[in-house]
């Protein structure tokens, strides 16, 4: 899968490196595929990331207009980070 937000059967699929780099264009895809009806967001595919994943994830909750976004295969270091900043609850 190229870098990018890909929808496979109603799941937004992220796939790359989800850093700061990249942020802009991540957010950018993700919110189409809200638009397009996805709640769902597995983040297997993601091969490296940084403390801008946290803010682009916590960004689609806050423009996602009331929809119960869901995280699947959140890495252990996003979620450490999440703890460190008191929002485990997001994940």
């Amino acid at each position: 899968m190229p870098m990018g937000v890909e929808i496979k059967q109603g799941v937004a699929m992220l796939a790359g490196d989800l850093v700061l780099e990249n942020a802009t264009r991540f957010l950018a895809e993700a919110e189409a595929a809200i638009a397009a009806g996805s709640t769902v967001f597995d983040l297997a595919g993601v091969a490296r990331m940084d403390s801008s994943a946290l803010s682009l994830l916590l960004a689609l909750r806050r423009r996602a207009d009331g929809k119960d976004l869901q995280f699947h295969h959140v890495p252990e270091s996003l979620t450490s980070l999440a703890r460190l900043y008191g929002i485990p609850e997001q994940f």
